[in-house]
């Protein structure tokens, strides 16, 4: 659990966030008080309900890859303080210009220190909560959701009876990418561990993958698109199993050293793409309210689920990451926020 132990008598004005000034373990993180931010031009205040742990989460706190903190998050410490991205919630307050939401409008989406009584949101990273999900399965959404949805829809131009291959698919990103991936038409076929099968089955996948047991590279099977979530495989396993003129998608940067993580294996997918029929790609999360509003129409509409594995409370945030660090998860780990 994360240390109080300096936490001051609670204020007005005031709210629990879980923090960090220094870069490292889970034990880097603790739950302070800290003063509650006001919504500016553009932006709006979220009660926070529940907030989603994702990969970018651990990378913000261990400070890794290190090339990271050369860009600009802080090289020797985090330049912002505070922890959490997606989030669910209601909104308290509006700042100016704001039309599109009130207070009380339930909300999901993507904010700036969401592991906190508050947070703050852009206007054009927030959209109204799905009716049929609770806060701890709206929270989930956000990034995992919208980065699966431009994989499968803007970069992997997944169409009707295509087959498609989603390597990581029983994680925060791959659960969603195996149901959008459905959702367009596409014969899914998941690569994840034995205990994880079931779930990936359950979730719609036309065949699954067991990468203890079989390799998904072995010639039997070449695919119109490959979602390399996973982020280990050599780049010419993944072409082996691509079909001639497919498109593989690098989504995300695990595995690799410390410096540069799997960076180095994207800019070298992005440059042999230039001299072979194979399209091989990467890209960054645009976040964006209008692809929070697709996923709500595909969650609305029965087409997809958020998998939630496992929820903690706000003052064992560093037990949650420990969990995702462990790489046992099944869809996603969220905070829950009193």
């Amino acid at each position: 659990m994360i240390s109080t132990k300096t936490l001051p008598v609670t204020v007005a004005g005031s709210m629990k966030a879980v923090v960090q000034d220094r870069y490292g373990s889970p034990d880097a993180l603790r739950l302070d008080e800290v003063g509650t931010p006001v919504a500016s031009d553009g932006e709006v205040l979220v009660r926070v309900h529940a907030a989603g742990v994702d990969r970018g989460v651990w990378h913000m706190m261990a400070g890794r890859p290190y090339l990271m903190r050369i860009v600009g998050f802080g090289l020797r410490a985090p330049k912002n303080p505070t922890v959490g991205r997606d989030l669910a919630g209601v909104v308290e307050a509006v700042g100016n210009n704001v039309t599109t939401f009130q207070p009380g409008d339930e909300v999901f989406g993507i904010g700036k220190a969401s592991f906190a009584g508050y947070t703050l949101a852009r206007v054009d990273k927030l959209a109204a909560k799905p009716e049929n999900l609770t806060f701890e399965q709206a929270a989930a959404v956000g990034i995992s959701g919208s980065t699966a949805l431009q994989a499968v829809r803007d970069h992997g131009r997944v169409k009707p009876g295509q087959s498609v291959l989603i390597i990581g698919a029983s994680g925060g990103v791959g659960t969603f990418a195996v149901q959008i991936a459905r959702a367009f038409g596409a014969r899914v076929t998941g690569v994840c561990s034995t205990a994880k099968v079931d779930l990936v089955r359950s979730i719609g996948a036309d065949h699954v993958i067991d990468y203890t047991r079989d390799d998904f590279a072995n010639g039997d099977q070449h695919y119109d698109v490959i979602l390399d979530i996973g982020g280990n495989s050599k780049l010419a396993r993944l072409r082996r199993a691509l079909a001639p003129e497919g498109a593989l998608v690098i989504v995300g940067g695990e595995g690799g050293g410390p410096w540069f993580g799997g960076v180095d294996r994207q800019l070298r997918a992005t440059m042999m793409s230039a001299f072979v029929h194979q399209k091989l790609m990467t890209f960054i999360n645009n976040e964006n309210y209008e692809d929070l509003i697709v996923l709500k129409e595909l969650i609305e509409s029965g087409k997809v689920t958020p998998v939630i594995d496992r929820t903690y409370p706000l003052a064992e945030a560093a037990e949650a990451i420990r969990y995702l660090q462990e790489g046992r998860v099944r869809g996603k780990v969220v905070i829950t926020v009193d």
